[in-house]
């Protein structure tokens, strides 16, 4: 039996579902935030996602043979810190369209930081993982703002 992470270079129904499902999980969130006039949409979320799904399943299909779990988690490390500069571009932007000194952006910044973790995770193969956590963060997103307007 193989694990979770293992994808022969020839695998290509494989490598389909899970670039797809980067895609998927990628357009739950981005589609949240389409509905809501984000600076950051559809199309943001879905390439982050896939983005980083590509950027794991790289080191897997080279480490076919044997699993490099410490260059797979180096790639993981670089995702998460570059991801972070997307989302301070988010920040920054939306702040500078006010004009004064405001910190704006923070949930779509940490959207899109979530997002890359769930292509990581689809990149993986961790598919229920990577579901679960789209309609987790799409809760999150879409519930969580209506109890916070209400309160």
């Amino acid at each position: 039996m193989t694990g979770t992470l293992s994808l022969p270079p020839d695998d290509w129904l494989g490598l389909i579902f899970r670039l797809s499902l980067s895609l998927l999980v990628g357009a739950i969130i981005g589609w949240e935030r389409q509905l809501t006039h984000k600076p950051a949409g559809l199309r943001t979320y879905m390439l982050v996602s896939f983005g980083a799904a590509l950027f794991v399943l790289v080191p897997i299909q080279l480490s076919s043979t044997t699993q490099e779990a410490d260059s797979i988690s180096r790639v993981i490390q670089g995702i998460a810190a570059g991801v972070g500069f997307l989302g301070a571009g988010e920040i920054l932007r939306t702040g500078q369209e006010c004009g004064a000194v405001e910190i704006r952006g923070l949930t779509s910044a940490a959207a899109i930081w979530v997002t890359a973790a769930l292509g990581i995770a689809a990149g993986c193969g961790l598919w229920q993982m990577s579901l679960i956590g789209a309609v987790l963060c799409w809760l999150v997103l879409r519930i969580v703002k209506k109890i916070e307007r209400n309160s």
